[in-house]
C-alpha cells in the first residue's frame, strides 16, 4: 500500500515547488500575453478546476517561472523534478509522471494540463485521486495494471529515492512490494488489477485514505 501513498508524496513535493507570490490583476494580464502559449482564461480554469482565481494566479506565476514559454517538454520536466531527489535518479519516474500529466499525448505539458491534474490530486474526490493514480501505473493505457508495469513504476521510485534511504533497502524490495500489492488488490487472481479492484482495495486501507487527505491544504 506504500506504493499509492508514495505516489501522493511525490506529487506533494512538486506542488510545493510551484508556490509563488500572487500576481496582481495588471501583472497577470501582462504575463498572460507575453508567453508563447497563452493559457485559457482564469474564469474558465476556475470553472474547470477546484481552485480559486487567486490560487490559479499563484500557480501560474510559479509555472511560468520554470517554463517561460508556457509549456514544458519532457526533458525540462525531468530537470525540474530531479531537483527534489539529488541523491537518486528521478528520470524514469519523471517520465511516467510526465505521461500522466500529458493526457493529450502531445509531448508537452501546458498550464491547463498542470492545474487540471493538480486540482484532482489536491481537491478531487477520493475516486478521482485514485483513478489518476491508477492511470499513472497503467503505463500502456490498456485499462489494467500488470506486474510488469507495477515493477517498472516501483523500481523507478526506488531509483529516485537513491542509495541514501533509511533503512537501507534490499535489492529485492521492489519485487516484494509488487508481490504484496497484487496479493491484496488482484481480487480474482488473474494477474491484472482493474480500476475497480484498485479503488476498492485502496478504500479498504486506512493508511491510504489518510494519505489522500494530506495535501488538501498545500496551497
Amino acid at each position: 500500500m506504500g506504493l499509492v501513498m508514495g505516489t501522493f508524496s511525490m506529487q506533494s513535493k512538486q506542488m510545493n515547488y510551484h508556490k509563488a507570490m500572487p500576481l496582481d490583476k495588471a501583472d497577470d494580464d501582462l504575463e498572460m500575453t507575453i508567453v508563447c502559449h497563452r493559457p485559457e482564461g482564469l474564469d474558465q480554469l476556475e470553472a474547470q478546476t477546484n481552485f480559486s482565481k487567486r490560487e490559479l494566479q499563484v500557480l501560474y506565476r510559479g509555472f511560468k517561472n520554470e517554463c517561460p514559454s508556457g509549456v514544458v517538454n519532457e526533458d525540462t520536466f525531468k530537470q525540474i523534478y530531479s531537483q527534489f531527489f539529488p541523491h537518486g535518479d528521478a528520470s524514469t519516474y519523471a517520465h511516467y509522471l510526465f505521461n500522466a500529466f500529458d493526457t493529450a499525448h502531445t509531448g508537452s505539458i501546458k498550464f491547463e494540463d498542470f492545474v487540471t491534474a493538480l486540482s484532482i490530486l489536491l481537491r478531487g474526490s477520493v475516486t478521482e485521486k485514485l483513478q489518476w493514480t491508477f492511470n499513472l501505473y497503467d503505463i500502456n493505457r490498456d485499462g489494467y495494471i500488470n506486474k510488469e508495469e507495477m515493477t517498472d513504476i516501483v523500481r523507478a521510485i526506488y531509483d529516485m529515492m537513491g542509495k541514501y534511504t533509511y533503512p537501507v533497502l534490499k535489492t529485492d524490495a521492489p519485487k516484494q512490494h509488487v508481490d504484496a500489492f497484487f496479493q491484496k488488490m488482484d481480487k480474482n487472481r488473474d494477474g491484472m488489477v482493474t480500476l475497480d479492484e484498485f479503488i476498492l482495495s485502496c478504500q479498504e486501507d486506512e493508511n491510504i485514505m489518510r494519505s489522500l487527505q494530506l495535501f488538501e491544504n498545500v496551497i
